[in-house]
């Protein structure tokens, strides 16, 4: 599938992505596991959200690979990983997951034995929060996204209703709906290319257990105190329709002064404003 997205997908740039995935092995793990690689510099790891995949960094890439090595892989039971039969998904074994690709990106790049930069978006804002808690020797600091999950308590979704949960979501009016949501502007920024990258993993074997699994787990919540020890910091958009506003003044008391709200963005600002991430990214690195 990601071969096949290097070479018909809609989007130059979600094509240009496919095509530097590396497929890596990882201890204690079978297979190999999808990782696209790219740019030269000090080391940064990006992290999607919630049913996404690598995809989501496609805008943002091109924009820090001159100046950083991108490490972008889908995080366990997302994206186009390899979703093993009767395996187990939720946040623990997503985070194991992780910590084993840290450990490979340190044996593959000399610059990581530094400090890894990381980037997560949404519900991966959540993840890097958790990752960096695990690693502080590894993890040098944080860029998170309209993070998802830094408050609240997990919510396990019962059986039969996380089935009934997956066919929900893919419906192709469902997808397009929140598709639409996550942009500012959906009128201008949602076309035929955009909805492709939405749903193209959902035709990944095993998608539909895995996210029901995922959401019997209760994902990811809770996860912001204490926050890490690192350098932090987060954007968000002034038009996000995703986040509830109850999650968004609890994590505003939480995150206080390293909260910058931008206007005319929505739930990804890694798309909305790609250049605005990229600047505020970099005025670290270049200072």
């Amino acid at each position: 599938m990601v071969r096949q997205a290097a070479q018909g997908l809609l989007d130059p740039l979600g094509r240009e992505l496919a095509a530097a995935v590396q497929w890596w092995p990882l201890p204690e793990r079978e297979g190999e596991w999808p990782v696209a690689v790219v740019g030269s510099g000090p080391p940064v790891l990006l992290l999607h959200g919630f049913d996404s995949s690598f995809l989501e960094f496609r805008r943002l890439a091109p924009l820090l690979a001159p100046h950083c090595q991108l490490f972008i892989p889908d995080l366990y039971g997302f994206g186009f990983t390899p979703r093993p039969a009767g395996g187990t998904f939720g946040p623990e074994p997503l985070l194991t997951h992780l910590e084993q690709l840290v450990a490979s990106m340190a044996r593959r790049c000399a610059a990581a034995e530094t400090g890894i930069g990381l980037i997560g978006a949404s519900m991966g804002g959540s993840v890097a929060v958790e990752l960096a808690r695990r690693q502080p020797q590894a993890i040098q600091r944080l860029l998170l996204l309209a993070p998802a999950g830094l408050t609240g308590r997990p919510m396990p979704v019962p059986p039969l209703l996380d089935g009934l949960g997956v066919r929900f979501l893919a419906l192709p009016g469902v997808r397009r709906g929140l598709c639409r949501s996550a942009f500012a502007d959906p009128d201008r920024g949602v076309g035929p290319a955009e909805l492709e990258i939405a749903s193209l993993h959902l035709q990944a074997p095993r998608w539909g257990e895995a996210l029901a699994a995922f959401a019997r787990s209760g994902g990811f919540a809770g996860c912001g105190s204490p926050l890490p020890s690192q350098p932090l910091q987060v954007l968000w958009g002034a038009q996000d329709r995703i986040l509830r506003a109850p999650q968004k003044r609890a994590a505003e008391q939480l995150l206080g002064d390293r909260l910058q709200e931008l206007e005319q963005c929505g739930h990804l600002p890694h798309i909305d404003q790609a250049e605005t991430v990229a600047r505020h990214w970099l005025a670290e690195v270049k200072a």
